[in-house]
C-alpha cells in the first residue's frame, strides 16, 4: 500500500516545493500582464531630465554570441554589437559597469532567444522592439539617467 501511495506523496511535495521557490525568488514579477500594458511598456523610451539633445555613443567592447536552441542542440548563432546613447561624460561610468551590463544583457538575450525571439523574421522592428526594451531596463538599472537608449547596432544569424 505505501508503494502505491508513495510517488504521489513525493509528486505533492515536488510540486509544492516548486511553487514555493517561484514565489520566493521572484515575488514581484506580476502572474499575469494584459497585453495592453506589455505593448506600451515596450515602445516606452524615457529620456533623461538633463538630456539637451547631446549624446555619447558607447561601443561595448565584445560582441554577444547568443545560441539558439532546437531541443536539446543548437540550431544557430545570433552574434550583436551593441552600443549605449548615453549624456555627455558617461563612458568611465558605462566602462566601469560593463561586467554588470554584459550579464544583464546576456541574460535577456538568453531569454529573448529561449522564446523564439530569433526565430523566423527576428529583424521585425517589433521583435527588435522587444529586444531592445529589454536591453534598455538592464542598462537603465546600472546607469540610471545617464542612459539614453540601447543600440543594436550589428546583428547576425549563422544556422549550424
Amino acid at each position: 500500500m505505501l508503494a502505491k501511495v508513495l510517488p504521489f506523496i513525493f509528486l505533492l511535495a515536488g510540486t509544492g516545493a516548486g511553487i514555493g521557490a517561484a514565489l520566493f525568488l521572484n515575488p514581484d514579477k506580476p502572474v499575469e500582464a494584459d497585453s495592453a500594458s506589455v505593448e506600451t511598456n515596450t515602445h516606452e523610451k524615457p529620456v533623461p531630465s538633463d538630456y539637451a539633445g547631446d549624446a555619447e555613443y558607447v561601443k561595448l567592447s565584445n560582441q554577444f554570441v547568443v545560441p539558439v536552441l532546437k531541443g536539446e542542440t543548437v540550431s544557430a548563432l545570433v552574434v550583436l554589437s551593441l552600443s549605449l546613447e548615453t549624456v555627455p561624460g558617461t563612458t568611465e561610468i558605462v566602462f566601469a559597469r560593463e561586467p554588470k551590463l554584459r550579464d544583464g544583457f546576456l541574460r535577456v538575450l538568453f531569454d529573448h532567444a529561449n522564446m523564439g525571439g530569433f526565430d523566423g523574421a527576428f529583424t521585425k522592428a517589433e521583435t527588435l522592439e522587444i529586444l531592445r526594451s529589454g536591453l534598455r531596463d538592464v542598462a537603465r538599472a546600472q546607469l540610471g539617467d545617464k542612459l539614453i537608449d540601447v543600440l543594436i547596432v550589428d546583428i547576425a544569424r549563422q544556422d549550424t
